[in-house]
């Protein structure tokens, strides 16, 4: 059992024959969280960058699974968890599982999460919640989650989001966005991206031929 290099976690990616969106996504948080792991272990603070930046790139696996997969039937993340353990990476697992942003509201799966998460859980939650195709603010990744799935499910119900859901999912959020760019010692604003995904795709792709 070994995490994924860069150029074996593109492989990866490739293997589910990704929408271009997709891949567009992936790349975007894939390289937000390298560039917040590299600045928080040049800081001090150890990081297995490897495991952040893998785990980044396959975040959504479950959402490109053929519709027959078994994952498919999981909860979003939890598939991407399964999915990953089943090839034999189950490294990766808990920080593909504890990222969807619905887990800002899934009682005490939160409370658990909140408490024993990992720096590297930490660093991949974050960075989906700044990177929709591109890097932006979490105000307007949230706006647009809200926009495009008006109906959740959290705690195996299926409601709408309401105004005190909206609360409790930013403010704990913006938590999570305190503790991670404190510890890269940069503001929100600084993030930026590590462009490493580019080369791993093309490495990946013509390994393949």
């Amino acid at each position: 059992m070994t995490v994924p290099g860069r150029v074996d976690a593109a492989s990866l990616l490739l293997s589910l024959d990704p929408p271009p969106w997709f891949v567009r996504h992936a790349r975007a948080v894939a390289e937000v969280a390298g560039w917040l792991a590299a600045r928080i272990d040049a800081g001090g603070t150890p990081v297995d960058r490897r495991l952040v930046e893998s785990a980044a790139l396959l975040h959504d696996a479950d959402k490109a699974l053929a519709n027959e997969d078994p994952e498919r039937t999981l909860p979003h993340g939890d598939g991407s968890a399964a999915w990953l353990t089943r090839l034999g990476h189950p490294e990766l697992a808990r920080a593909v599982a504890g990222h969807p942003v619905t887990r800002l509201l899934d009682g005490e799966r939160y409370t658990r999460w909140a408490a024993f998460a990992s720096r590297e859980e930490r660093i991949v939650a974050y960075a989906d919640k700044r990177a929709g195709q591109r890097l932006e603010s979490m105000d307007a990744r949230f706006a647009s989650w809200r926009r495009r799935y008006p109906r959740i499910e959290v705690d195996g119900r299926a409601a709408g989001w309401t105004e005190a859901d909206m609360r409790v999912v930013k403010a704990r959020a913006h938590r999570l966005e305190a503790d991670i760019c404190r510890a890269a010692g940069v503001a929100p604003r600084d993030v930026r991206r590590l462009a490493w995904t580019g080369p791993a795709l093309r490495a990946a792709r013509e390994a393949s031929r």
